[in-house]
């Protein structure tokens, strides 16, 4: 801290000796912020290296599409049929390709491309090992991959199926009626997109399987940026789930509570068998029983009646015409009669017409006093009033409880089985494990890299923890607000503490009060002229008598008469002069407090002498 006030000619001002530890700390943050900044935005562009494939018990199934050779023994291409359709697109003929992608990425990294727009795809690939929901281990699902929509998305899914496992599943008849476990993933027609996220359940009664839809997400602008896009569902054992999408939770919900139709039935339904009483009265108002029409009633009284005190206005023609010809369209010199038949001039609003009016004059309409309408006798409640009849409540012979909807059908193989109208829809690095550190370690060797550089590319990037926290509040706009705040307030903080200058018009600070308050010492008092000049002129010793003095240095010798009245004189002159010289010390004393200065005078046989 600083324990002495700054110089009077000092412009920065700390009021009473403030800490500069803070201000230290701010600039030591900005300090930290621009060097990493600078390390984070290195120019160049980083060799491509794909992503290391995982291994372990924890590990699933992975997939970069750089090897060309393990890809055509891993996928297989479906050539299924799809029931249901004209034979001409019934068929599964939709192409594949492993292509790197055409902007923003690196010429080496190759991914899974759908090649032909309105037609039908399907490929598939087998697991390591079949993922078991219902093992001992209780742990999460995780399922992670890329998508980025090169020419965008008109109409037309890139979410996978999560194939559920068994003896006879042959992948080369993979179409959309082989059963899937969980399919997930972005899917958009027009302006309806989803983010799916589907599970077929297994009734424990009856044996059937069940879909399953997760509340609907958000729209979303990932369809039309050309970006790479990482999807992420995260199904953990206590039946709560997340979507993420780039890393940020788009979707939380929980099994049981967040899905259409829901997981467990009603314990109790309607009687299918119960029927309403034919004298069941559901009417809670009835007419009022021997009301009858007012004789005066009259039904047939028009609503509305000519104004019988209108007048016809003076000079109304009611011979002229509404519309006359043009006078000043003539008939086109090209016109021919015979081919285009006899020139008619067009038609405008009679002129003359608008002051006044022509035509057939009637008089205005006006509402008729004497309608009434039709009659209806008034509505009184109904004594036999019983309500809206319900069908009692039977317990439901249908109904189940599952705790555990997370234990789900083991899961064999993943495939793609979609129908697009947008070609190039590239999707890369498939992971399925039960570690999050595992898949999130993959996506930042992998999709973390594209997202740079495709910033990088459009001009939009910004250096690591800028990023982070830009697309943060890109998803939650309310934290703009926040970072806002904690970015102002310090800036003030620092403003009022180190650059607020003097106050020019205020009063100049009094001195005599702030040496009172350090203790300062302050210079002896000046002569006063005006005093000594009197004590001289009564017959004191002279300024230089008196200096001499203090100094201890001798006296004038003057020869004096040694008489009583001199002597008396002088004492009444000593008397006085020693009265104005402690008033003007007490004076002193209380303004300023300066230190005390005695006053020497020569002592009385001094001045006899």
């Amino acid at each position: 801290t600083i324990n002495a006030p700054f110089p009077p000619r000092c412009e920065f001002w700390l009021e009473d000796h403030l800490s500069i530890d803070i201000v230290a700390m701010l600039v030591f943050i900005v300090l930290v912020a621009m060097i990493t900044s600078v390390i984070s935005d290195e120019d160049g562009q980083v060799p491509f290296q794909p992503p290391t494939i995982p291994t372990g018990d924890s590990v699933y199934f992975a997939e970069t599409f750089n090897d060309e050779d393990q890809f055509s023994h891993r996928w297989i291409k479906s050539s299924a049929k799809k029931d249901g359709v004209d034979e001409d697109i019934s068929k599964y003929d939709g192409e594949w390709a492993l292509e790197a992608p055409r902007e923003g990425g690196f010429e080496e990294d190759r991914g899974l491309v759908v090649k032909s727009p309105g037609k039908h795809h399907a490929i598939a690939a087998k697991l390591d090992k079949p993922f078991d929901f219902t093992g001992d281990s209780r742990e999460m699902f995780v399922v992670q991959y890329e998508v980025n929509f090169q020419n965008g998305m008109t109409c037309g899914g890139a979410y996978m199926k999560l194939l559920t496992q068994s003896v006879d599943l042959d992948l080369a008849k993979f179409n959309d009626k082989t059963p899937y476990t969980i399919m997930f993933g972005p899917d958009r027609c027009g302006q309806d997109s989803k983010l799916h996220f589907i599970f077929r359940h297994k009734n424990p009664i009856t044996g059937e399987f069940e879909e399953k839809h997760a509340k609907k997400t958000a729209d979303f602008k990932f369809f039309d940026d050309k970006k790479t896009h990482l999807f992420t569902l995260i199904v953990r054992p206590d039946n709560s789930y997340s979507i993420l999408v780039d890393q940020f939770s788009v979707n939380d919900g929980n099994l049981l509570e967040d899905f259409t139709p829901p997981i467990n039935p009603a314990k109790e339904i309607d009687d299918p068998d119960d029927e309403k009483p034919e004298d069941w009265d559901e009417r809670e108002k009835i007419p009022e029983p021997g009301a009858t029409k007012p004789d005066d009633w009259d039904e047939d009284a028009p609503m509305k009646i000519p104004d019988p005190d209108a007048v016809k206005p003076e000079g109304w023609l009611d011979e002229g015409a509404e519309y006359v010809p043009d006078p000043e369209v003539e008939k086109p010199a090209d016109w021919d009669d015979d081919m285009d038949g006899a020139w008619e001039p067009p038609m405008i609003p009679n002129p003359v017409c608008e002051e006044v009016g022509c035509g057939e004059w009637s008089p205005p309409l006006i509402s008729n006093p004497n309608y009434k309408g039709k009659w209806s006798p008034p509505m009184v409640a109904n004594p036999g009033y019983k309500g809206i009849w319900k069908p009692r409540r039977i317990p439901n012979p249908d109904y189940f409880e599952d705790t555990e909807p997370y234990k789900m059908t083991s899961i064999g193989a993943i495939g793609f089985e979609l129908w697009t109208m947008t070609e190039d829809v590239h999707f890369d690095n498939v992971i399925i494990t039960r570690e999050l550190a595992v898949a999130n370690n993959f996506a930042f060797e992998g999709w973390l890299k594209k997202y740079e550089l495709q910033r990088k590319t459009d001009g939009t990037y910004l250096p690591g923890w800028v990023t982070y926290f830009t697309d943060m509040a890109n998803d939650y706009p309310y934290l703009w607000l926040l970072y806002t705040t904690i970015i102002t307030l310090p800036l003030i903080f620092l403003f009022c503490i180190c650059c607020r200058t003097k106050d020019r018009s205020s009063p100049p600070r009094d001195e005599t009060a702030q040496r009172k308050k350090t203790d300062e010492p302050s210079p002896d008092d000046p002569p006063q002229d005006t005093e000594e000049k009197e004590e001289v002129d009564k017959g004191g010793p002279t300024i230089e008598e008196k200096e001499e003095v203090d100094k201890g240095g001798p006296t004038t010798e003057e020869p004096v008469e040694e008489s009583e009245s001199f002597v008396a004189e002088d004492e009444n002159e000593d008397a006085a002069v020693s009265q104005e010289t402690v008033q003007r010390e007490t004076e002193a004393e209380e303004s300023t407090k300066p230190t005390k200065r005695k006053r020497t005078r020569p002592k009385k046989a001094e001045l006899e002498d």
